[in-house]
């Protein structure tokens, strides 16, 4: 655990409880093992159980323990303004130019934020939302149900940026453009996008306009261009347009139409000869 990463989280952990004169109990364990514990869990993917006690210095369910009283108490949201706010002093992120997208994870044991994953065939899954600055440092991470669509989280996903701090003036929590595939190109929230003062960038080549059915790529009506217009009469509840005058049957049709019933009868009602 580097010390400066320790001197950053240790003022946003909560007090533990005072220990109890009578009958203390075991002493609980460190708090910067645990931390350690719950890196060493990120960085490798084991699981709880298969953390060396040894080499951390606790346990895996302790750790697993302190992370879950630790995400209660709203530690990692402020440590991550404070991550932001140095990075922002320093000059390592430009709030100009932001990215956003979502990406679907599978998540089989459910919870509050599953659903049916509409690329994963139906099965549970989530779908973690994000948008970056420029040189992709995260600036907000929600996590919805996977049966959400991209575009319906993106107001959402804005209003998530933190007031980031480091500078003199006003706290920074908007970008200036906005970068997005085309899943989130539509005028309802390209019109939202500048009302907030911030510039859709849709699509690598920037905005292009959307072909909508019965549309070329011109934006003209395909309809005008293939077919001409069709002529309605005169009256628009009379049709003056005649029928086509109805002609005799002839001598080879009135024979058709008396002897084919006759011989589906037939061929129904009698057995076959075999």
């Amino acid at each position: 655990m580097p010390d400066d990463l320790w001197e950053r989280v240790a003022p946003l952990l909560p007090p533990r409880p005072p220990r109890r004169r009578r009958y203390p109990g075991r002493l609980s364990a460190d708090d910067r093992a645990a931390l350690r514990g719950i890196v060493y869990v990120l960085r490798t993917g084991v699981t709880w159980a298969d953390v060396p006690a040894e080499t951390i210095g606790c346990s895996g369910v302790t750790c697993w323990r302190r992370l879950r009283d630790w995400t209660e108490a709203g530690v990692w949201p402020r440590l991550h303004e404070i991550l932001l706010a140095e990075l922002r002093a320093t000059g390592l992120l430009d709030m100009d130019d932001a990215a956003i997208d979502g990406a679907h994870v599978r998540a089989l044991k459910g919870g509050a934020h599953t659903g049916p994953s509409p690329v994963d065939r139906g099965r549970l899954g989530s779908l973690h939302h994000l948008i970056t600055d420029r040189h992709g440092a995260p600036l907000a991470v929600p996590l919805t149900s996977g049966n959400r669509h991209d575009v319906t989280q993106l107001m959402l996903l804005l209003d998530a940026i933190p007031r980031i701090r480091g500078l003199v003036g006003r706290p920074r929590h908007r970008p200036r453009r906005l970068f997005a595939d085309r899943g989130y190109d539509y005028d309802k929230y390209r019109r939202l996008l500048r009302t907030r003062g911030i510039t859709p960038k849709n699509g690598p080549q920037g905005h292009r306009p959307r072909i909508r059915p019965g549309q070329d790529p011109l934006g003209r009506r395909a309809y005008l261009r293939l077919a001409p217009p069709v002529q309605t009469p005169a009256h628009p509840l009379r049709d003056t347009r005649r029928p086509p005058p109805r002609t005799a049957p002839t001598r080879l049709q009135h024979h058709l139409l008396e002897t084919t019933p006759n011989l589906i009868l037939k061929r129904s009602v009698q057995p076959d000869s075999e």
